[in-house]
């Protein structure tokens, strides 16, 4: 899986940057995302904008070779904006994007920041209408008494463009930041979660919605926790999941209550006595959920660790990934550096069987669930140049004995971190968000999913 790795050409978020060391803040990426059928694939980034990539149809000249992604939209999503009520600031920064599925020829995607989250439609326009009878070409208004003669307006070829326009705005629902966003399997309704609460939109209602989950004490004293990410079953439009900073992911039902503060399921893993420390609650807290394509499984990232769970397994999980457990020695100095609080993300494959998270020092990790074989790549401008074979990479624990090319645990740099990592739907395409770029990087020898 991981010697096989071909790099397709590396795409730079908004084109390469002169110097390596320079990187606004608002260029880097925040969000990635594949449509339903991985020919689109967007970025969100700290600037509130939104890039969209499109595949390129296969070359007739190499049948064989596939299409690479180009960028296809560019669009300001959300504007930086002032809450005066509470004199807070409200960044423009892109927290998830998440497409609909396609129903005609126009796509559209949901787009959040911490409070707003918004609908576009972005559509292909090739042909303009000309010859109107009451406007001239310029679209001014004719003199009536100019018009002699009645005349059917024609469509005209014209350049393909490519326009973004803004739906729905469901704004005001969220007094904490939001988290998540994800559509249900109806394509009627979403959900949105922040630190305390979960809502329920219709995607055509933007003036009100339907507050699920509700974990806010009476006394705010009393927080014991927050919630971290949410997620619709793939199937069951009744049934999604939430995460916690405790550890815990609760899966509810709608169907048994309006409020779902009851759980149906609770699944937590019980804790080590013996390994309990200072950092124990902080390194257990899951960034990021996410269901199986089939629906069986959930998929979970903590500090250290991925986890999948069966969903009618509660007590532990079924298989237990260590990311980067050379870091446990670490803890302290991470906890310093605020490290420690970086919330990674994580992504199944099309056929469930391999998942991938990311690391530190723009390492990205896979993990095979059959062969229980796992990689260490690199996504960096040094090694993935176009067509570039990716090196497995491995990184020598402290007091470790070191081999040939190994990296010290010393010599990472924990600026450079992949939070944010996507995987094709249906093909060995995977996406890499590392800082200010995007690469792309895609399987040859085994295009056919594990």
């Amino acid at each position: 899986m991981g010697e096989d790795t071909d790099a397709a050409p590396t795409l730079n978020h908004h084109g390469f940057l002169p110097d390596h060391n320079y990187v606004t803040d608002a260029d880097i990426i925040s969000t990635v995302e594949f449509n339903h059928t991985g020919e689109l694939l967007a970025t969100g980034d700290k600037g509130g904008r939104v890039v969209i990539f499109q595949r390129e149809p296969e070359s007739k000249t190499e049948p064989f070779s596939q299409g690479e992604y180009n960028v296809y939209s560019t669009f300001q999503s959300h504007e930086p904006e002032f809450d005066y009520l509470k004199s807070l600031e409200i960044e423009e920064k892109i927290n998830k994007i998440r497409w609909l599925p396609q129903q005609n020829a126009a796509h559209f995607l949901l787009s959040t920041n911490d409070k707003t989250i918004k609908l576009w439609k972005v559509s292909e326009r090739d042909k303009r209408p000309e010859g109107y009878n009451l406007k001239d070409e310029e679209g001014r208004i004719k003199d009536i008494s100019t018009v002699t003669s009645l005349q059917v307006p024609v469509l005209k070829p014209m350049d393909l463009m490519v326009e973004v326009t803004p739906r729905r705005v469901f704004a005001n629902a969220h007094t904490y930041h939001i988290n998540s966003i994800s559509v249900n399997s109806d394509y009627e309704t979403y959900m949105s979660a922040d630190d305390l609460r979960i809502n329920l939109w219709n995607l055509d209602i933007t003036d009100r919605s339907f507050n699920i989950v509700d974990i806010k004490p009476a006394n705010m004293e009393d927080l014991t926790e927050v919630i971290t990410a949410a997620e619709f079953h793939p199937h069951h439009c009744n049934l999604f999941v939430y995460s916690s900073s405790k550890g815990t992911l609760r899966l509810c039902d709608m169907r048994e209550a309006a409020l779902c503060d009851k759980h149906s399921k609770l699944f937590e893993e019980p804790e080590d006595p013996s390994a309990r420390s200072f950092f124990s609650e902080i390194i257990s807290s899951v960034s990021d959920v996410k269901f199986s394509h089939s629906g069986r499984y959930l998929l979970t990232r903590d500090y250290l660790t991925a986890k999948v769970w069966d969903l009618n397994m509660e007590s532990k999980p079924l298989e237990t990934y260590q990311v980067h457990d050379y870091l446990r020695s670490k803890l302290c100095s991470l906890y310093e550096n605020d490290c420690i609080f970086d919330k990674f993300e994580c992504a199944w494959n099309g056929a469930d069987s391999v998942i991938m998270t990311g690391a530190y020092n723009n390492f990205f990790r896979m993990f095979d669930r059959n062969t229980k074989r796992d990689v260490t790549l690199e996504a960096s401008r040094e090694s993935s140049k176009p067509r570039a074979v990716l090196k497995p990479r491995r990184v020598c624990a402290a007091g470790g004995k070191r081999r040939k090319d190994d990296i010290s645990v010393d010599s990472l740099d924990f600026t450079k971190k992949i939070l944010h990592t996507a995987w094709h739907p249906t093909e060995n395409i995977i996406a890499i968000a590392a800082t200010n770029n995007l690469y792309i990087f895609q399987d040859k020898l085994n295009s056919e999913m594990h």
